[in-house]
């Protein structure tokens, strides 16, 4: 499973997905990328779920790319403890996703493979999506 070797602070603080994502916007390495049209916490396990799919739907020609990484850590108390006495332990790892970042891409197949497995990819996440072509310097898409 995906998660940071080494973090300079074990327990992260919540932060904000407020406005559009700053960076990663375009599809660089592929011919076709998952653009996310929400912000949301995406876990490192549904990263990994959505990295299966695309590699069996492509039946392991071509190369996935995964642009998002989960270095952000969540915290959680046990079932049935009181208020008080601090912060619970780290639950789990995730990327903060923004509006307009590109998730996933794709490259060396049939761009109708491609969307195939994007889109079965896109089932296993919790935002809505929309399938991008790679980007055109001097141009629109």
């Amino acid at each position: 499973m995906l998660m940071p070797k080494k973090v300079k602070y074990r327990k992260s603080q919540r932060g904000s997905m407020n406005g559009m994502a700053k960076g990663g916007t375009n599809v660089h390495f592929g011919d076709l990328g998952l653009k996310s049209l929400e912000g949301a916490w995406i876990t490192a396990r549904q990263i990994e779920a959505c990295r299966l799919a695309m590699v069996r739907t492509l039946k392991r020609n071509g190369k996935v790319y995964i642009k998002i990484f989960p270095d952000k850590s969540f915290t959680s108390k046990g079932i049935g403890t009181r208020l008080g006495k601090g912060k619970g332990d780290v639950d789990g790892w995730v990327a903060v996703v923004k509006p307009g970042k590109v998730l996933f891409e794709i490259g060396g197949v049939d761009p109708e493979l491609a969307k195939k497995a994007l889109n079965y990819a896109a089932t296993k996440l919790p935002v809505r999506t929309k399938i991008v072509p790679r980007y055109q310097i001097g141009g629109e898409y």
